[in-house]
């Protein structure tokens, strides 16, 4: 008895062409999704607070000596003198906005959901400093309430250059401050390195240069190329009355723009 055995046909696959997926991650929902993450960690709160407590308090220290200034003393300076301490906070904060992804790997899901990755770096870049520009202006309004009982003379708004302007340039100076942070962080992409680098650049570079102002005329090419420091730019801008002003603008642009470039390079470049 022969047993017969038949044999299946093949079943020939069905190739079916994957439609494009209609979904898009726009620019207004990346923007979205990155405000989101940055104001959901408490270390931008406590940041952006820090800088805050800071401010006021050192602009009603300012305040309250400023009669032993002597006369002329701007009113506007006692609120944009803080920023030589505060800066360092906008600095920090910016690199951690960063960094702090690449340490619990949630970089790889901002990367995954947006590959563009110029586009996640430019969004962060324009959350941060919306973030930044917001606080401080409010920053300087209370501020400027809290030190009007302790000025002799308050802030004459009748002359942009010493109140409108200056203050225009103290919110700028905050914003690139933050930027240049995270320029670095994106650059290095580890808390401590990034940290370091920011400090580096905004409050020791200045220092050592200050140091070869002694050290004769063979050396006042490096305190001449120091006033182009992020700092010592944003002093000259925030300087009542100042003049002149082009040279600083575009050297704090380009201490702003050059880290996020490299970061920008970095970032297409690297694995996340």
């Amino acid at each position: 008895m022969t047993a017969l055995t038949q044999t299946p046909a093949p079943v020939r696959a069905v190739a079916r062409a994957s439609a494009p997926s209609p979904y898009r991650l726009s620019f207004g929902h990346l923007l979205h999704s990155e405000w989101i993450k940055i104001t959901s960690v408490r270390s931008t709160w406590w940041s952006l607070g820090v800088t805050a407590a800071l401010s006021i308090a050192i602009s009603m220290m300012i305040a309250g000596a400023s009669s032993s200034f002597g006369p002329g003393f701007p009113a506007v300076s006692a609120i944009l003198m803080p920023t030589q301490f505060t800066m360092l906070v906008a600095g920090i904060l910016g690199a951690i906005v960063i960094t702090g992804e690449y340490s619990t790997g949630m970089i790889r899901s901002s990367l995954t959901a947006e590959p563009r990755r110029g586009a996640v770096l430019v969004a962060k870049a324009v959350v941060v400093a919306v973030l930044m520009a917001a606080v401080t202006v409010v920053t300087y309004a209370i501020s400027i309430a809290a030190t009007a009982p302790l000025l002799t003379e308050g802030l004459d708004w009748s002359e942009p250059s010493l109140s409108i302007v200056p203050l225009a340039y103290g919110v700028l100076s905050m914003v690139a401050f933050t930027l240049i942070g995270l320029g670095f962080g994106f650059i290095v992409r580890n808390g401590a390195g990034a940290i370091a680098a920011t400090v580096g650049v905004l409050f020791v570079l200045p220092i050592v240069v200050q140091m070869f102002a002694m050290a004769g005329e063979g050396w006042r090419w490096i305190v001449d190329l120091g006033q182009y420091l992020p700092m010592n730019a944003a002093a000259t801008l925030t300087a009542p009355g100042g003049e002149d002003l082009v040279p600083a603008v575009l050297a704090l642009a380009g201490w702003t723009l050059i880290p996020l470039l490299v970061g920008w390079g970095v970032l297409r470049t690297r694995d996340a």
